[in-house]
């Protein structure tokens, strides 16, 4: 005869003990997998530009209705230098937690790597959270130049080709890279005069020294007041604060319609649901009536496109800026 085998008896309350300690421990487990609440400190908007200028106002106005939705305080960090590339490299180097972010025009990613060697990979180490606003550019002359419009322009600059003279906030700014555009489209030359930024640009203008530039909506006062004579603006549609000005497009003159776009970005690798939050939390933040009312004084308006849509504009403005510096060898010092 064989033995039976022996059966140890478990009580059931032991059974069910040992139940309830699994299922809190599978709990546990799970709770640690699941990421950590965002935002859980405060946000940091690096700004690769001076303080004052419209990147660093349109990043305070934004970050304060941020930091009321969000409830964290949000910090604006100036890291200025060469044209928004330290800016880059600081966000870049950041933790991809959505704790760090750029406030920055585009160009950061359209313009810069073509401009800059050795050249940053923006491409590769940001991740575009979503756009915050854009401004587009207004194509002023000084009172003295005998023209009334941008075909006056044009024509006056083939009568003598080289001798009108325009100037820009330095190479590789958005007004300079417009301005080399504008003269590639219409077909005529005319001599670069770089500044240290827009503002003594513009005053060369209103001072006669320079015959025409593309403001980045800087002049607007100068214009109603009659120093400054506006003759045209880039983009697909007319200007919300000037009406009555043509599109160089209405005017004949195809393919100059960029203007400044500008956006948040995030170092590559921040989670998909922080980068989707916050996209819907700055479409909240920019419709709100005081932030419009902001952007609107620095000739901008509060348009969001999602990081999809954002991805795309920034696609194109890249594949036009590439080709636009290599054809018209367009260098930065």
């Amino acid at each position: 005869m064989h033995a039976s085998p022996l059966r140890t008896r478990i009580p059931r309350r032991s059974l069910l003990r040992a139940s309830a300690a699994a299922c809190l421990f599978a709990a546990a487990g799970t709770g640690l997998a699941q990421p950590p609440a965002w935002p859980s400190k405060p946000i940091r908007l690096v700004v690769g530009f001076p303080a004052g200028g419209t990147t660093d106002v349109m990043a305070r106005v934004a970050g304060a209705a941020l930091a009321r939705s969000l409830g964290q305080p949000v910090v604006v960090d100036n890291k200025p230098g060469a044209s928004g590339n330290l800016g880059v490299m600081e966000t870049s180097k950041a933790a991809p937690d959505g704790h760090t972010l750029m406030v920055a025009p585009i160009s950061v990613q359209t313009a810069n790597p073509f401009l800059f060697k050795p050249a940053l990979n923006p491409e590769r180490d940001l991740r575009p959270v979503a756009s915050l606003g854009y401004a587009q550019l207004y194509l002023v002359a000084k009172k003295s130049l005998p023209v009334q419009s941008a075909t006056d322009l044009v024509a006056l600059a083939k009568a003598a080709p080289g001798k009108l003279s325009y100037a820009s906030g330095g190479p590789g700014t958005q007004m300079h890279l417009v301005g080399e555009l504008f003269k590639q489209q219409a077909g005529f030359e005319a001599v670069h005069v770089p500044y240290r930024g827009a503002a003594p640009a513009l005053q060369d203008v209103l001072a006669g020294q320079v015959d025409y530039y593309f403001d980045p909506a800087t002049g607007f006062q100068h214009i109603r007041e009659g120093r400054a004579r506006l003759l045209a603006v880039t983009g697909t549609k007319r200007s919300a604060f000037f009406p009555e000005a043509p599109t160089l497009t209405e005017l004949g003159i195809k393919g100059v319609e960029l203007g400044n776009w500008f956006g948040v970005f995030a170092p590559a690798g921040t989670p998909n649901e922080i980068v989707t939050r916050l996209a819907g939390e700055i479409a909240k933040a920019v419709a709100l009536p005081e932030v419009k009312g902001r952007f609107a004084d620095l000739g901008a308006e509060p348009i969001v496109q999602d990081a999809a849509t954002f991805q795309q504009t920034i696609a194109a403005e890249t594949q036009l800026l590439s080709a636009l510096i290599r054809e018209r060898r367009i260098a930065v010092d």
